[in-house]
Formats: C-alpha cells, sequence, structure tokens
C-alpha cells in the first residue's frame, strides 16, 4: 500500500498549486493581510476605548497617577498585540514582493544561463570563414578585423596606415 494519498485526499493540495503560483500567492496573502488589517484597525479602537475606560476608572482614596499605573499593563499589553500585528501585516506585504522576485530570479537565471550557453557553443564552434576567393589578396586587411586582425602592433608592419 503506498503512503503517498491521492490528489483528492491531500489537505495541503490548494496551498501547494498556491504556492507554485506567484500571481496565486500574492492573492492569497492579499487576502489574509485583508483580514489582518481589520483585525488591527478594530483592535485600535478597542485600545482607545479600554484606555480611556480603565485611566477613568478611580477608586477612593487613589493619588494622583494611581488610575494610570494599573491600567499601564492592559494598554501594554493591547499595544504589543497590536504592534504584532503591524509586523504581521509587513511581512506578508515583504512575503508576497520575495515570492514574486524569486520568480524574476529564476526567470533571469534560465535567460543568463541559455546566454552562457549559446556563448559557449560559439566559442568552441566559431562560424566558418569563407576563404579568400583571389589567392593573391592574403596580404589585403579586411574590413571587419575581428579575431583576424592583427593581434599587436609588431602584427601592423608592412600594412599600410590610414
Amino acid at each position: 500500500m503506498s503512503t503517498e494519498q491521492p490528489f483528492f485526499d491531500d489537505p495541503n493540495a490548494a496551498l501547494r498549486e498556491i504556492a507554485q503560483n506567484p500571481a496565486a500567492y500574492a492573492h492569497y496573502l492579499a487576502d489574509f493581510h485583508r483580514v489582518v488589517l481589520d483585525m488591527a484597525a478594530k483592535l485600535e479602537v478597542l485600545q482607545r476605548e479600554t484606555r480611556v475606560h480603565c485611566r477613568g476608572t478611580r477608586v477612593e482614596g487613589d493619588k494622583m497617577g494611581q488610575a494610570f499605573l494599573r491600567s499601564f499593563p492592559v494598554e501594554k499589553s493591547l499595544n504589543d498585540v497590536i504592534k504584532h500585528l503591524r509586523g504581521v501585516t509587513s511581512g506578508l506585504e515583504k512575503s508576497a514582493h520575495k515570492r514574486h522576485a524569486h520568480d524574476e530570479k529564476v526567470k533571469e537565471v534560465k535567460r543568463q544561463r541559455k546566454e552562457k550557453e549559446q556563448i559557449k557553443a560559439r566559442k568552441n564552434n566559431p562560424p566558418l570563414q569563407a576563404a579568400p576567393q583571389n589567392p593573391g589578396q592574403h596580404g589585403a586587411q579586411s574590413p571587419d578585423m575581428g579575431y583576424g586582425g592583427p593581434a599587436s602592433i609588431y602584427d601592423l608592419r608592412g600594412r599600410e596606415s590610414a
């Protein structure tokens, strides 16, 4: 019996397809991003209301600032949650951009390797140049110097100057 599950039984099949497609990946993360932004907005309202209530709750005999000191741990915990949610939203955006950049880099690497392969093939098998039709032209300089031209200034001896 095989340990692999059929495609329709695999609970991660949909996520596997999303991971393979950068556009679907960005769309999926955008959905999470919207949910997290909505959650953060509601928590910020809750934070303001909690601050107003906790700081306004005074007990008889309180001195100046005691209500604030009592409310500080509650406010800090909610502030931390909101800070982490902001980190999550920026992380989701960053992840979508990095996934797209990964796909672009893969395409670029493929193109660069193909170019290197073509250059290597040209280097190993240079195109054959046609032999001169008139055997008396061996000393004449061709208009396209390329690799057949003089390699140093010493090769220029005996040739006409421009």
